[in-house]
């Protein structure tokens, strides 16, 4: 594949130059741990966004950009996903958490649980106590070498009181893509007790292979009268910072009781991401995939590295997101590796246990960096590893 941008070029110094959150946090490691894309922005986004500055669109998000949003995701989740909803139920947001926090205050049951199928994004484990709620987490099973849910202890969660569901796919940390059937069959037990579900489908356009994202809401009437979902052009774009998300309403009930509520969650949608967001849905394909075919690379370097270097860190190469689960536990280096690492490799992890108990002994890794980076970041790893 031919890359309009040499990303194998891209060196540590720039990276820190720019100052983004992932080489700024920690001055004296490799950046791995947040979910931000070490690649340059795509020239259409960039284009857009230099428009908008030249104009001084500044002020309040207007309907007509808020509607051309609507629109562009809207077509892109027909031509992409094959799912079909009227752009005037894609709404606006800053950013996934808000739509959580929307989900839960405005269409979980009041006081009751969340459940939490782990391991799971760390701000799943937090946002919902600092809403006084509980958070039931349900441990993924093993198929193999995949997670699955677990659809016993799913049931048993319902069953202790939990109304809504924090569905994540693609799956961070764990790069799942769920298959249609598996969701057909979670979407039964939600429908059982009465459930509701919180779809975070923020890395749905970043799918490797034969994997293909399915919205969870288009599995069935069933899911769709249950279900809201987040989206956003910000992980497969590298746009986290630029304030915008979409909600995906896909119920009249849902929808009508959105047009009572949703003003406050909708007023934290920036302009400029809008517009970067405009871009990415509607010009933004053929970068992505330049982009795609160096993450596919990365994930299977990955796996070479780490055999390699670590043979005994366990790793299954992600069916989507740019995000590595690893399994550390064999190296004894405690349930909270990410902190040796940190200290003694150099290089900057998330740590398991921030994604759960079951987490204990993990790490996460983020392989969306130069390939020479990638293979420095094993490196130190093993040689700190070695060295201990």
């Amino acid at each position: 594949m031919t890359h309009t941008t040499d990303f194998d070029a891209i060196e540590i110094e720039h990276l820190r130059e720019v100052g983004s959150v992932k080489w700024s946090t920690h001055p004296e490691a490799l950046g791995a741990f947040v979910a931000e894309m070490d690649f340059p922005p795509a020239p259409v986004i960039t284009q857009a966004l230099h428009e908008a500055v030249d104009v001084g669109l500044f002020g309040y998000l207007p309907d007509p950009l808020a509607h051309e949003m609507s629109h562009a995701y809207a077509d892109w989740s027909s031509s992409v996903y094959g799912w079909d909803t009227p752009a005037e139920r894609v709404r606006p947001l800053a950013d996934v958490i808000s739509g959580l926090q929307a989900a839960i205050e405005h269409f979980s049951r009041d006081g009751s649980p969340v459940i939490l199928p782990t391991p799971a994004y760390m701000p799943f484990l937090t946002v919902p106590p600092s809403m006084g709620r509980e958070v039931i987490q349900v441990p993924m099973a093993r198929d193999g070498d995949r997670y699955v849910y677990d659809l016993d202890a799913l049931d048993a969660a319902f069953r202790a009181g939990g109304h809504l569901l924090i569905l994540c796919n693609p799956h961070n940390p764990i790069g799942r893509v769920l298959e249609r059937e598996e969701m057909v069959q979670i979407a039964e037990v939600v429908e059982r007790h009465g459930g509701r579900v919180f779809s975070d489908e923020i890395h749905a356009p970043l799918v490797f292979g034969d994997h293909v994202h399915v919205p969870y809401a288009s599995t069935s009437e069933v899911a769709a009268e249950h279900t809201v979902t987040a989206a956003s052009a910000s992980k497969a774009w590298n746009l986290p910072g630029m304030k915008c998300a979409q909600l995906i309403l896909s119920n009249e009930a849902d929808a009508a009781r959105w047009a009572r509520v949703g003003h406050s969650f909708e007023h934290g949608a920036a302009n400029l991401g809008v517009i970067a967001a405009i871009a990415a849905f509607t010009r933004g394909r053929p970068w992505l995939q330049d982009v795609l075919g160096y993450l596919d690379g990365n994930r299977h370097l990955l796996r070479d590295l780490l055999a390699e270097h670590l043979p005994e860190v366990g790793y299954t190469p992600p069916e989507g997101t740019y995000l590595a689960w690893l399994d550390l536990r064999e190296l004894g280096l405690g349930d909270r590796p990410a902190q040796f690492l940190r200290e003694k490799a150099g290089v900057a992890l998330t740590d398991g246990t921030a994604c759960g108990g079951v987490g204990a002994g993990f790490v996460r890794l983020n392989f969306a960096t130069p390939r020479p980076i990638l293979a420095q970041i094993v490196e130190q790893m093993a040689e700190a590893v070695r060295s201990r």
